[in-house]
């Protein structure tokens, strides 16, 4: 009957609204919102900046419907939409357990504005990607390097972070250096007093770790360059990650959320 402990479910560059995994957490025992942000019915096609306002607003609503245990929620993100995750995490209230999936923990493609806080871009180069002898596109290295490491001023504040943060991580995401990102990450949160985040990192494993017996995506179309991209991992070491992943992240929910009323693996 309820009510349940709370999560917000925010996928990454794509835009629409993606409510399968989201489903599937409900079905153990969370009350999940997912939450879209561009691209879809009356949002933006394309946004300039990410307004965290908007994002405040979810976490606002799931607070206050009947159904949800509160005071505080978890935050579940891949890529761009763990980034957000992140973005909440440092700078709202109310929010006590965040899940980075092959996140970055840096502003990437476009500001991040909260009150009169902006985090600058890192930005990026299209002239360093490579072709693959597929003829698909490998877009690993078209990010700016991270000057100043841990301090460069694109990095998201984690060290402001109310509760505790799970990095999952693919050791052969093709989007970008999650690993490397992952323990700048932890850098930072040493750095300015915090404890080390629980990582789990994923040999043979590409960007796209979904739920468990989902098809491994190896390449897709990737709206930043708007062709092809390869996304990193071998089938059977990213099958064999999702179905892990999937057990540490209802784990570290219930765990930190509370335990839920179905709390299966």
């Amino acid at each position: 009957r309820g009510p349940f402990p709370g999560i917000i479910d925010i996928y990454g560059v794509g835009g629409g609204l993606l409510e399968y995994r989201a489903s599937l957490l409900a079905g153990h025992g969370f009350a999940v919102m997912a939450v879209a942000y561009y691209d879809f019915e009356d949002l933006p096609k394309v946004p300039n900046t990410l307004e965290m306002e908007y994002f405040e607003e979810a976490v606002c609503y799931l607070l206050q419907h009947p159904q949800v245990k509160g005071p505080d929620i978890g935050l579940l993100g891949l890529s761009l939409g763990a980034d957000i995750c992140l973005s909440m995490a440092s700078f709202l209230k109310n929010i006590s357990a965040t899940v980075s999936i092959n996140g970055s923990a840096f502003c990437a493609n476009r500001p991040i504005h909260y009150k009169q806080t902006t985090i600058p871009a890192l930005g990026y180069d299209l002239r360093r990607t490579k072709t693959t002898f597929s003829g698909i596109l490998d877009i690993l290295d078209v990010r700016n390097d991270i000057v100043g490491g841990c301090e460069n001023p694109s990095m998201i504040p984690i060290e402001k972070a109310k509760g505790p943060l799970l990095f999952i991580v693919g050791q052969d995401d093709h989007n970008w250096r999650s690993d490397l990102y992952a323990q700048v990450a932890s850098e930072r949160l040493q750095t300015h007093g915090k404890e080390k985040p629980q990582i789990i990192s994923y040999p043979g494993t590409g960007h796209y770790i979904e739920p468990p017996y989902f098809p491994v995506c190896l390449a897709s179309l990737h709206t930043l360059v708007n062709k092809a991209v390869i996304w990193g991992g071998e089938v059977r070491a990213h099958s064999k990650a999702q179905i892990d992943a999937w057990k540490q992240i209802l784990s570290f929910f219930g765990k930190h959320l509370g335990d839920t009323q179905n709390p299966r693996l």
